[in-house]
């Protein structure tokens, strides 16, 4: 928990960094804006790699490896006198927060009894959470009081204590408790062509995003890259190899149906985290201190929820509870209409809680749904899929909520840089949460589509 809490730090944090950062550097908006691209995008295609490095390097000599890395990123950026030296130091902590991501998951499910694994979800998540909720508070404390440099040093002691932890507690086997060893080879080609494709649609989606001529290629190229890696996948398992991402996974319909639900997931969680913020700055025209106080409670409330839906997830089947907090997130996105230039802070608060408390019986209840169906010895290889598929969708929730936002404003003969809000400005708002709200009211029905379930499986016996 320790350890990816300074990996979800370290992706949220820069943010309250970059103006800072661009003032220093003369950067465009652009080029600055690839600091957190590059985080973002090294985290989502390095995630497919955990399976391979736990089994040939063992539990602990991944998490410290990931750990050294991050802190090192963090460091070198901190230090760094070039832009470029910040960009490779942000690509190293994305990378390592990926490969660090899926292992959570991995644990629980093989250390906790089946009765306990909601509990210890709840757990987990809580502690995760209040990273992202307290850590552009504190961010924009450190930028006034210190410079954009404090940013990156945040993440070495959160890094030096889960190393200290590590080596008292994280076994050095592999998953199952089986010894590391240099067996298969990493799939290179998948993981070329899945990161050519990752790199595409992103990059589609910005093209598009800016209206650039370059966006139907990539957006091609990505679909090109997608049919590929299935073919290669395919090919690997065929001749005996060791695929990068085991597809026959998705022959399991909880598991297939919680990758659906974790894609929509993923982009309704980073779409509104995107947009809610916007809503208040220039729909509302609320002051930074505003939307941090109103934000701040509803992430508290987050951690407090996943603590209360993880001890139900034991108890309660995961479809309920996933369809429950999906249909909860789908109602504060569809009751933003309520909201206008004369409307009660209070009101903005309680939607963006109830919001918060859909999530909180989502991420308890999703990846035991999804990963209590499949063989123990695919566990680790559903783990990093999931996290893709959210990370994924994320990063494509964040495109898309922008490039609908703009099409609406466009279409009701609005413009973000008039100064005053209006009455089509809102209008637009509001369709992108309606847009939302559909996108979280498809996912239900996949979602309740989770409800096939295999024999729980018991706890890894200490050897």
């Amino acid at each position: 928990m320790v350890g990816t809490m300074a990996s979800i730090m370290s992706s949220t944090i820069v943010n309250v960094a970059v103006p800072s950062m661009s003032h220093h550097f003369s950067l465009g908006q652009e080029r600055a804006q690839w600091v957190s691209s590059g985080f973002m995008v090294a985290m989502t295609v390095s995630m497919l790699t955990t399976p391979w490095l736990l089994s040939r390097y063992g539990y602990r000599r991944v998490y410290a490896g990931c750990m050294l890395l991050l802190m090192a990123g963090g460091a070198g950026g901190g230090i760094a006198s070039d832009y470029w030296i910040v960009l490779l130091a942000r690509v190293a902590e994305g990378l390592a927060a990926g490969v660090t991501q899926p292992i959570p998951a991995i644990i629980i499910l093989r250390a906790f009894e089946p009765h306990e694994q909601g509990r210890a979800s709840g757990f987990f998540g809580m502690g995760v959470v209040l990273a992202p909720a307290l850590g552009p508070s504190i961010g924009g404390v450190l930028v006034d009081l210190f410079g954009w440099r404090s940013i990156f040093f945040m993440v070495v002691p959160m890094c030096l204590a889960s190393l200290w932890l590590a080596f008292l507690f994280v076994p050095t086997t592999a998953p199952g408790g089986v010894a590391a060893q240099r067996g298969h080879r990493l799939d290179w080609r998948g993981l070329i062509i899945g990161s050519a494709g990752t790199l595409c649609l992103l990059n589609g989606l910005v093209e598009l995003h800016s209206g650039g001529p370059a966006s139907g290629v990539l957006l091609g190229a990505a679909i090109g890259c997608v049919i590929a890696f299935i073919a290669w996948e395919r090919h690997m398992k065929r001749t005996g190899g060791e695929p990068l991402l085991d597809l026959a996974l998705f022959k399991s319909r909880s598991f297939a149906m919680g990758s659906v639900v974790a894609f929509i997931y993923g982009t309704a969680l980073f779409g509104s985290t995107y947009l809610l913020p916007v809503y208040m700055l220039l729909g509302l025209k609320m002051s930074a201190s505003h939307v941090g106080t109103i934000l701040l409670p509803a992430g508290l409330v987050l951690a407090v929820t996943i603590a209360l839906v993880g001890r139900l997830a034991d108890r309660h089947a995961a479809h309920v509870l996933v369809t429950t907090g999906l249909a909860l997130l789908a109602i504060s996105f569809a009751l933003m209409f309520t909201m206008h230039l004369g409307a009660s802070l209070v009101l903005l608060a309680a939607l963006a809680m109830l919001g918060r408390i859909g999530l909180g019986f989502i991420l308890p209840s999703l990846n035991l749904g999804s990963l209590r169906s499949i063989d123990r010895d695919q566990i680790a290889q559903g783990s990093s899929a999931i996290n893709f598929m959210r990370m994924l969708g994320g990063a494509t929730g964040v495109s898309v909520c922008g490039i609908f936002l703009e099409w609406r404003i466009a279409a009701h003969g609005d413009s973000l840089s008039v100064a005053q809000t209006s009455v089509a400005r809102l209008a637009a708002f509001n369709e992108s949460f309606w847009m939302l709200a559909v996108l979280c009211t498809l996912a239900m029905f996949a979602a309740w589509r989770l409800r096939e379930r295999a024999e729980a499986m018991p706890a890894d016996q200490p050897k």
